[in-house]
């Protein structure tokens, strides 16, 4: 065998998997699993007036109430989705319109490729957005929409939304905020703005997600259909994968995420101790999520012994059809060789210690052999 190979075999230290890519979609919580199920055996259209369609329709508001009121919202701002990348979609299609748009560089493909004329914003060495810039930006233009990602998914970095709404409204101009990963995982309770969500990343089924508006107002659908959602979404709501979001989002809600941060920084600790960098590490982050830079080694070399080793995590964004390339959130932060040396290590809801303590040994093991 080649010395690849050798090292390989070497760092299979477990049998079976262990998943550490909670951002690319949490492992399914039971009761979101309880609650899908439940939905699955509700036979009427929620659209229907008969005695199944009220039904139906019953667990579906029930479910909207309560995805909105994580957010401090009134259930009519709510409008279900198949997911976040609609979500996304359907707040730039309806807010940008005749808008000057804005995007910030370390933005998800879901508002890049939405918006493909936008102007990019810039972010500082840590991922955090220049607001500085953004205010004098929104001082030489007309009417605009800014979009802000509530935590970025390759590394955690939190958003100053704050000071990015404040500056908005000084100017007129709408924010929408992609808060994909950080639902659940830390307090949301910023009004004004329009907020895009998905049901598998808090530990529900894929297949729901939803656009939470800053009010309940009409909207110009993206897909008209039947007129669903009151005309503000069209297709029949996938009610089963929306009750199990509106659990998992219940579930996130109440876990208590300190003792995944714990387990994170022992992650960096180990990794660090093999002369890795991590991303971000001096700002406010989420708490279960590590961007982890191996200098000359290239990420995907990692990705492979990693998961021969027995270990599922990720290079970058998982929506980019499996293929492994130069981060561009990194190069937004300023990294050159880095952005393709990084590895994305996101721990799930229910990361178990001694997972945690198997993956760090085979990680120091890989530093050293292919550093060496």
């Amino acid at each position: 065998m080649s010395n690849l190979e050798n090292m390989m075999t070497a760092l299979k230290t477990v049998s079976g998997t262990t998943y550490l890519d909670a951002n690319a979609t949490e492992p399914l919580r039971p009761c979101a699993k309880e609650a899908a199920l439940e939905g699955m055996m509700l036979s009427g259209n929620p659209s229907s007036v008969h005695a199944e369609g009220r039904e139906a329709r019953r667990f579906l508001e029930d479910a909207r109430s309560r995805v909105a009121a994580g957010f401090g919202r009134i259930s009519g701002t709510c409008v279900f989705t198949s997911g976040a990348t609609e979500a996304d979609a359907m707040a730039v299609h309806a807010f940008g319109q005749e808008r000057r748009i804005f995007v910030g560089s370390t933005e998800h493909d879901a508002i890049l490729r939405a918006a493909p004329g936008a102007e990019i914003l810039p972010v500082n060495r840590d991922g955090i957005l220049d607001v500085e810039h953004l205010r004098a930006r929104l001082q030489d233009t007309g009417p605009a929409l800014v979009c802000v990602m509530s935590a970025n998914n390759e590394t955690g970095v939190l958003s100053p939304l704050e000071d990015v709404l404040a500056v908005c409204h000084d100017s007129g101009a709408h924010l929408h905020v992609d808060a994909v990963q950080s639902a659940g995982r830390v307090p949301f309770v910023l009004g004004g703005c329009s907020v895009a969500v998905s049901g598998h990343k808090m530990g529900g089924p894929k297949g729901a997600g939803a656009l939470l508006l800053a009010e309940d107002e009409p909207m110009d659908a993206l897909v008209a259909g039947g007129g669903q959602e009151r005309g503000r979404r069209g297709g029949t709501q996938a009610l089963p994968a929306i009750l199990g979001m509106a659990a998992a989002f219940d579930a996130a809600r109440a876990q208590d995420w300190t003792p995944v941060r714990r387990i994170r920084d022992r992650v960096e600790a180990a990794a660090k101790n093999v002369g890795a960098r991590v991303a971000g590490e001096a700002v406010a982050r989420l708490p279960n999520t590590s961007c982890l830079i191996l200098d000359g080694v290239a990420a995907q070399v990692q990705l492979m012994a990693l998961d021969l080793a027995g270990f599922c995590v990720s290079a970058g964004s998982a929506c980019s059809s499996g293929k492994v390339s130069s981060s561009h959130v990194l190069r937004a932060m300023g990294e050159t060789e880095g952005a393709s040396q990084a590895i994305r290590v996101s721990l799930p809801w229910n990361v178990q210690e001694a997972q945690v303590e198997a993956f760090c040994e085979a990680y120091e093991a890989m530093a050293w052999r292919l550093r060496k």
